[in-house]
């Protein structure tokens, strides 16, 4: 028998969920909990095979905090999230808990049944779209990952002339202020700009700046 820890502040809910889940035959959940705090006391007393982790409990987000605990205690626990909540950003914060799984409540218990055993095997039948969010945010922080290794790169490359354009750049100044602030020539800067750009094979300098502040390295070009 799987042994189901079912945390969940809604007691209509809550048992509803264990009904369904024990009308299976092949599940024992005789440990739950209202809040997050009651779910790692239980969970430490317990060692559940599967924790079903509501989200908002105390809070918004107090199932998250929970869960973070419930793994730190025992990194193999098996979390599935069951909550009502299904945005883009919760799932992605959720997920990153190390959690196995994240179902959207109003499921049947056979679903749930499906994606308990899944976990269990190691092998996450995670629903089309949550798949779809978690392989989106992989290959954002992939290419980020790419993109900020790019730059350091070629951050190593730049003159001191060319880190003060980037400064100047950040601090949103044209080429004109930037001349009169450098005591040069409008054309002398856009000469210096056009080495710049072709050494990150960019073609606008407002690229360099959005680069910068989206792998969050301004500090690199402090103001002189």
């Amino acid at each position: 028998m799987t042994k189901v820890m079912v945390v969940e502040d809604n007691e209509i809910i809550r048992n509803d969920i264990i009904e369904g889940l024990e009308s299976l035959g092949s599940y024992t959940v005789r440990l739950r909990a209202s809040s997050a705090r009651e779910a790692v006391s239980v969970y430490d007393r317990s060692l559940a095979d599967v924790v079903l982790m509501d989200i908002e409990l105390e809070s918004a987000t107090s199932g998250l905090d929970a869960a973070r605990s419930i793994i730190a205690v025992n990194p193999e626990a098996v979390i599935i999230y069951l909550t009502s909540h299904d945005d883009e950003d919760l799932i992605i914060t959720a997920m990153a808990t190390g959690a196995r799984d994240f179902l959207v409540k109003g499921c049947d218990a056979a679903s749930i049944s499906e994606h308990i055993t899944a976990c269990l095997n190691g092998n996450a039948n995670l629903d089309e779209r949550v798949q779809s969010i978690i392989m989106r945010e992989y290959k954002r922080l992939r290419d980020s990952e790419q993109s900020l290794l790019y730059f350091i790169h070629h951050l190593s490359s730049l003159t001191n002339t060319e880190r003060e354009l980037i400064a100047c750049f950040l601090e949103g100044m044209k080429i004109k202020d930037i001349a009169q602030r450098r005591f040069v020539e409008p054309s002398t800067v856009k000469s210096q700009v056009r080495t710049l750009l072709q050494k990150f094979s960019l073609s606008r300098t407002s690229e360099i700046v959005t680069k910068i502040r989206e792998l969050k390295l301004e500090h690199l070009f402090p103001v002189s």
